[in-house]
């Protein structure tokens, strides 16, 4: 990467950010101007290194050669003809990415949102059509603390206050059972319950990593009440944990899985909702729509990005470093980390609150050449993209017991 070409400074772009931009996110104060890989560079032309790769948005890393360059040859070809028409990328991407996860049909949406929210559309329709729940009274069973988006119709069934309040009359139909607990969940399913829909590994929350079991505990809880398991495997998906999908690790196949992050490739937002013929089958033509889901540049990303996984390498990868990441964190508890989770390449590592909150030890780390994220206070997460080495990983747990060893 050479220095990018600017007259403004960081400190100037974010002053600059103050009164224009609506004040949704507090991110660290660093103004990435270009990226490569695992390393991104400031407008200074400082490097740092990616430890959160866009919430795992960016799991093939910065600007992957293959995946740049299946968007230029896009851009000079077709960008966008809406659903109005067929376009030619269309039908390839849907038949790889249905392989793939072990899927009959694709419905291409473009945010994770909006996968969330066309999987309730779609979980409502097939109870009234195909399970004969009667109108209007169809329930979606989720997990606290989960995060699924912030529409208002997610956040209607958040139970993190900063997320609802000042945001309602909330959507009803939904009930929240703790997470990791298949005695609630059972108690909370009815004869009215078109889904339940979980994340399998909680990221926002911390990155909560469910008890063995508990997900085919899901699986068969939902086909003896005969309504439909949504995975929400937008952050967890895609290769992040060693595996495809998160699922997998307890050889779970859910009725309807959601994707999105890093399935655009870190170039476009790309999302779907991937399920059975007779689920996503109930969507009728003006039912459900996105002028811009399937767009052919969408198409062309994400099909680059299905054929990366195809290989394998990016699972075994996320499998492999795991185990140093793992090792890494369980030589911290105890040096300023009083415990972690971890699942392939992504952990939520929770710091002593003696040494400070995860606000502070982000930009404490920060300043040591390393981006990371905090989630409720003390927590920080690490998911960095799957292209990491083992030198960087080792690099960035030595920086932040560093850190946190200063912080003592």
């Amino acid at each position: 990467m050479t220095a990018p070409v600017t007259t403004r400074t960081s400190a100037d772009l974010i002053r600059a950010e103050e009164p224009v931009l609506a004040h949704n996110y507090h991110p660290l104060p660093v103004v990435v101007a270009r990226a490569e890989g695992t390393w991104v560079e400031d407008v200074e032309g400082r490097r740092y290194l990616d430890m959160l790769a866009g919430y795992s948005a960016l799991n093939f890393g910065h600007r992957h050669p293959l995946l740049v360059e299946a968007a230029h040859r896009q851009l000079d070809r077709l960008t966008l003809t809406s659903r109005a028409f067929h376009n030619d990328r269309l039908a390839e991407f849907a038949e790889r990415l249905a392989e793939l996860t072990g899927q009959e049909m694709v419905l291409p949406m473009n945010t994770g949102a909006e996968a969330v929210e066309s999987g309730i559309k779609v979980a409502r329709k097939w109870a009234y059509e195909v399970k004969g729940v009667p109108a209007d009274r169809a329930t979606i069973v989720v997990a606290a603390e989960n995060f699924h988006g912030r529409t208002t119709t997610i956040v209607s069934f958040s139970t993190d206050e900063t997320a609802r309040k000042g945001f309602g009359p909330f959507t009803p139909g939904f009930r929240i059972v703790p997470y990791n607990d298949l005695a609630a969940l059972e108690a909370a399913v009815d004869e009215t319950t078109a889904a339940v829909l979980l994340e399998p590994i909680q990221g926002e929350a911390g990155v909560i990593v469910p008890d063995d079991g508990y997900l085919a505990g899901v699986r068969e809880l939902t086909r003896r009440a005969g309504c439909l398991f949504i995975a929400d495997e937008i952050q967890s998906g895609l290769g992040r944990t060693g595996r495809t999908l998160a699922v997998e690790h307890e050889s779970v196949v859910p009725d309807m899985l959601l994707l999105g992050k890093a399935l655009g490739g870190g170039i476009v937002p790309v999302s779907a909702v991937l399920a059975r013929r007779d689920v996503l089958g109930v969507l009728g033509p003006g039912e459900h729509g996105s002028t811009f889901g399937g767009n052919p540049l969408a198409a062309a990303v994400g099909t680059a990005v299905v054929e990366l996984l195809e290989t394998g390498e990016y699972q075994r990868r996320a499998a492999e470093l795991g185990v140093v990441l793992r090792d890494g964190l369980e030589a911290l508890v105890g040096k300023g980390v009083t415990g972690f989770r971890a699942r392939g390449l992504w952990a939520g590592v929770d710091i002593d609150p003696a040494i400070g909150t995860g606000r502070e030890i982000g930009e404490r780390l920060l300043g040591e050449g390393i981006l990371v994220k905090d989630t409720h206070g003390s927590t920080i997460r690490l998911a960095p993209p799957l292209t990491i080495t083992g030198e960087e990983l080792e690099s960035a747990l030595g920086t932040l017991e560093k850190v946190l060893t200063q912080g003592a």
